[in-house]
């Protein structure tokens, strides 16, 4: 039985991928930051539930040590920093900060954390981007310009670890809290479902394209591809 790790596994894109991959037959190991949310999700899909703050490298440790057998890391958690979204010239510095630390440096220490196992049974990254990295919209500066160190980051480490897949999707927009608080309820109402897209990556786990950048164009592209 193959494991999956995925962090922010207790609601939106996270959760929907966990029963994705449930459903496929994977054993999942689950964390997120709301104790509640993430229990009953990992009870209703018989998985692992660790909740923490993945900037903390004592949850992170714990987190490795509870997938010594891993074949697919999803980095899904993330920030999207102050509400209303402010522009750069009132961005607290601190705010900044913690952006860099959950969507940057958290990612890369789980990788580390993780990659002894990933190596040995030549697993898959997966990391959630936005096109706000590669975009300019007037108050995603913060949080893109994470997102864009996240795509970098990745590309390296795909030329560093050849034995991997590494994929960095940009979904879209989605129906989730996160995207309500940026853009209003409303908006994100109209947006895509995150099971729709969960159940894309789902597939794409199980093709296995080389390493690369997803768009959600592209990421539909191999996924209908593979069921012709």
């Amino acid at each position: 039985m193959k494991t999956a790790l995925i962090t922010g596994a207790s609601r939106g894109l996270g959760l929907a991928l966990a029963k994705a991959l449930a459903d496929d037959g994977w054993s999942l190991v689950l964390t997120a930051r709301g104790e509640e949310d993430l229990f009953s999700a990992a009870f209703d899909l018989d998985a692992t539930a660790i909740a923490g703050d993945v900037t903390d490298p004592a949850h992170v440790a714990r987190l490795a040590a509870a997938a010594p057998e891993l074949d697919l890391l999803v980095n899904n958690a993330g920030d999207l920093g102050p509400v209303p979204l402010p522009p750069l010239s009132c961005l607290p510095l601190d705010a900044l900060r913690r952006l860099f630390e959950t969507n940057v440096i958290a990612p890369l220490a789980l990788v580390q954390a993780t990659l002894p196992t990933l190596r040995r049974r030549k697993g898959a990254v997966l990391g959630i981007t936005s096109d706000a990295a590669v975009e300019a919209y007037e108050g995603w500066g913060g949080y893109g310009t994470t997102k864009a160190a996240l795509d970098q980051m990745s590309h390296v480490l795909a030329a560093e670890e050849r034995d991997l897949a590494v994929w960095w999707v940009d979904p879209g927009e989605m129906s989730t809290r996160m995207l309500a608080d940026a853009v209003g309820p409303e908006e994100a109402a109209s947006a895509a479902s995150p099971a729709s897209v969960a159940a894309e990556l789902a597939r794409l786990v199980t093709i296995r394209p080389e390493s690369g950048r997803l768009t959600k164009e592209a990421l539909a592209a191999v996924t209908t591809g593979a069921r012709e």
